[in-house]
């Protein structure tokens, strides 16, 4: 118990910034006071003093606003930062070196008893603020949950899932980022500095394309007209041969 005490306090003062001494982080981070009364519910639990273990793991909850149920299994070395309103629900599984920010819900989409309800992350995940990750899955090593994404498949290690519901983005560019973010020691929230949602860039591929397209047709009437193929009579009224595609009006929707 003393030995996990000791990597949970260092690995917060690997991560956060804000961390200024080991004293700071026992006294005022509820993320490790969550996770302390979690070992000590959980071990009821496995022992089969589920009544005691639920009514430790409901005051964890009042005095940190974190919410981990007892039957949940969590690896060493898990950072719960800031915490309020995470939700760990029973057949939920962190391997270590997780990274879980506020907000997040680890739950489950079906009602049945017995059941893998909950997601597995596997050693390395990192969670970003308000992500609800739903289902008995698993998130792959090292991967990452962008800020307020809803995941509701597996994702695969080293992967990123953004957005609602949650798109995967696996590139080189990305690995690079996290080998560094790596030997920084985290990954803030896990967001997205880019901006790289698949989604989104698919949108602004097609206003692109929409505007170009629309440069070429007002071009081919312009040329038509001064060949001499048509007369302004004969061609398009001007409202049709002019360019009024708002390609950046579009793009600020979009971003």
């Amino acid at each position: 118990m003393l030995q996990h005490l000791r990597e949970d306090i260092q690995v917060i003062l690997e991560r956060d910034p804000a961390a200024r001494s080991r004293w700071e982080v026992l006294t005022c981070y509820p993320g490790l006071h969550a996770l302390v009364l979690h070992r000590l519910a959980h071990g009821l639990w496995q022992r089969g003093w589920h009544w005691l273990a639920r009514w430790i793991s409901h005051w964890a909850r009042f005095f940190t606003g974190i919410e981990i149920h007892p039957g949940a299994t969590i690896g060493r070395r898990v950072f719960i930062d800031h915490g309020m309103g995470v939700v760990i629900g029973e057949t939920a599984e962190l391997g270590d070196d997780c990274t879980i920010y506020q907000g997040v819900t680890l739950g489950g989409t079906t009602l049945y008893k017995g059941t893998k309800r909950h997601p597995t992350l596997e050693a390395g995940v990192v969670v970003g603020a308000g992500a609800q990750v739903l289902g008995g899955f698993t998130v792959g090593t090292g991967a990452r949950i962008g800020s307020n994404a809803v995941v509701v498949k597996a994702v695969p290690a080293g992967a990123t899932a953004v957005g609602n519901p949650a798109r995967i983005i696996q590139k080189e560019a990305e690995k690079e980022r996290e080998a560094t973010a790596a030997r920084m020691g985290f990954s803030a929230y896990a967001v997205m500095q880019n901006g790289d949602d698949p989604q989104s860039k698919a949108i602004l591929g097609l206003i692109d394309h929409a505007a170009q397209f629309e440069h070429q047709i007002a071009l081919l009437w312009r040329e038509l007209e001064r060949q001499g193929v048509c007369t302004r009579e004969s061609c398009p009224p001007e409202a049709l041969r002019e360019e009024h595609f708002d390609k950046g009006q579009l793009e600020k929707l979009v971003k």
